[in-house]
């Protein structure tokens, strides 16, 4: 007796010893991987590219684009390339749109949008167009858009590219299709963001003369100014001494010549207001 159903409980028994590439080999060439769906989900954790390719198979046989978007986000490890490829010419959108992802997530940027402007994904072009940082990309796109006359996904592409437009790129589109209306909030933000960097830069650089000021005055020499000197003429002593002091004669330090003028004493006094004493009464 043959019993296929209980072919994945022996294989979940046999996980820890089993080559899952040949396993997976083995099971594509007798064509029955559908019946093995469970083992290949089970061991699916261990990222083996066998695995991978074999469940993405069938998920695509079996039409069910939401786990297969699962299964292409959590396990990496496949021909992206090869299924984008295989995916691109599918007949259900869902999988074309899961094409454009996988060439997005390969950097393959303008196939990605091109793909999602050939089935109308609008939204996904945008974003993808957003994700390149391409600003050639994203003004392409805008372009189509006024090709195909659809001026609000013209105007939401303004939005979602905002950062990699050229405001007088945008002008001249705007301008020559006449429809400056959709444009305007793109150019009053663009007016908006300059006028806050001149601001900042005005404040930045009277903080820097502020600071340079500031420097200026700091690195001047520090000067005290000298107080002023008295011009002493003549020292205490007799007059018109020539500056000398007044020492009496014979006393060290008595310039040559000094003698006292007639009249006086040393130390400056008159003789005649010298009181009498009685010297000279005897």
């Amino acid at each position: 007796d043959f019993k296929p159903m209980l072919l994945n409980d022996i294989l979940q028994v046999l996980v820890p010893r089993l080559d899952h590439t040949r396993a997976v080999n083995f099971f594509r060439k007798t064509n029955h991987m559908p019946l093995v769906m469970p083992y290949l989900k089970s061991v699916q954790n261990q990222n083996n590219k066998a695995i991978n390719e074999a469940v993405n198979d069938i998920l695509i046989q079996q039409e069910d684009f939401n786990s297969l978007r699962t299964s292409i986000d959590n396990f990496a490890n496949f021909d992206t390339i090869s299924l984008a490829l295989r995916l691109e010419k599918h007949e259900l959108v869902e999988f074309r749109r899961i094409s454009a992802y996988l060439y997005k997530g390969n950097n393959r940027w303008q196939q990605s949008v091109e793909l999602c402007k050939k089935d109308m994904l609008f939204k996904d072009a945008m974003q993808y167009a957003c994700e390149s940082r391409d600003t050639e990309i994203a003004e392409s796109l805008l372009s189509w858009f006024l090709s195909e006359k659809n001026y609000e996904c013209f105007s939401a592409c303004l939005y979602s590219c905002y950062d990699l437009l050229r405001p007088d790129v945008i002008l001249e589109l705007a301008w020559k299709n006449r429809i400056l209306d959709f444009a305007m909030p793109f150019f009053i933000q663009v007016m908006r963001e300059y006028l806050t960097k001149v601001d900042r830069l005005e404040s930045a650089e009277a903080v820097r003369k502020e600071e340079d000021q500031e420097k200026e005055y700091n690195q001047q020499p520090i000067v005290f100014e000298a107080p002023t000197q008295l011009m002493l003429t003549a020292g205490p002593g007799y007059p018109g001494a020539g500056g000398h002091m007044g020492a009496p004669m014979g006393m060290p330090g008595a310039p040559l010549g000094s003698m006292p003028a007639p009249g006086f004493m040393p130390g400056g006094a008159f003789m005649n207001s010298i009181p009498n004493s009685g010297y000279g009464s005897m």
